[in-house]
């Protein structure tokens, strides 16, 4: 699904990423463990097409991203250490924004993602300033369910999660993975599924 091949990565005068080769296959989740510093967030962010390589190709489905970059960000998600809230919107319409440019999901499938990560109770109306770390990257979990993309960026997705939050996002991974769906994960925790 995602091939990468003498990835080359630079940060400012700090040779990151040598020559990095890594490969993600439909159905498998790759854990970065890396130390900090050592260019976990710098992969992900140029997969995601924010910075990008001096060196080095990217391959989605066995074609290079560049011949349809299009294809390639509408196919991942990328969710980083900010979870990329609007603060003095809603949860429901944080999702209702965020989902605008990939699909059009009903109210009722909004609020059923909001279910699914245990925000089913909250009011509706409260802004998610007003929510706690953990409550905030909930959100972020039901946007990366709803945008039904095929390859997830994770960068330490269970930040500010506590037991039962990591559960809920074991659980979405799991059946993201179940469906073919393919996952590439900064993480200083390893992350065990069932």
């Amino acid at each position: 699904m995602l091939e990468v091949t003498k990835l080359h990565l630079w940060r400012g005068d700090r040779h990151l990423l040598k020559g990095l080769d890594l490969a993600v296959a439909p159905g498998e989740m790759v854990q970065l463990l890396w130390p900090n510093g050592t260019g976990k967030t710098s992969l992900l962010r140029c997969l995601a097409g924010f910075v990008h390589a001096e060196e080095g190709q990217v391959r989605w489905k066995g074609r290079p991203v560049q011949s349809d970059r299009t294809a390639f960000l509408r196919a991942l998600a990328y969710l980083g250490h900010d979870n990329a809230l609007k603060d003095d919107l809603s949860a429901l319409e944080n999702l209702r924004f965020a989902c605008a440019l990939r699909t059009r999901p009903a109210a009722a499938q909004l609020r059923a993602a909001l279910e699914d990560v245990g925000l089913g109770r909250i009011d509706p109306a409260l802004p998610v300033r007003n929510f706690s770390a953990g409550q905030k990257r909930r959100v972020a979990l039901a946007r990366l369910a709803l945008w039904n993309a095929e390859l997830w960026l994770l960068d330490e997705p269970v930040t500010n999660l506590d037991a039962a939050g990591q559960a809920v996002f074991e659980k979405l991974l799991t059946a993201h993975l179940a469906g073919g769906g393919a996952g590439l994960i900064a993480t200083h925790r390893p992350i065990q599924l069932p």
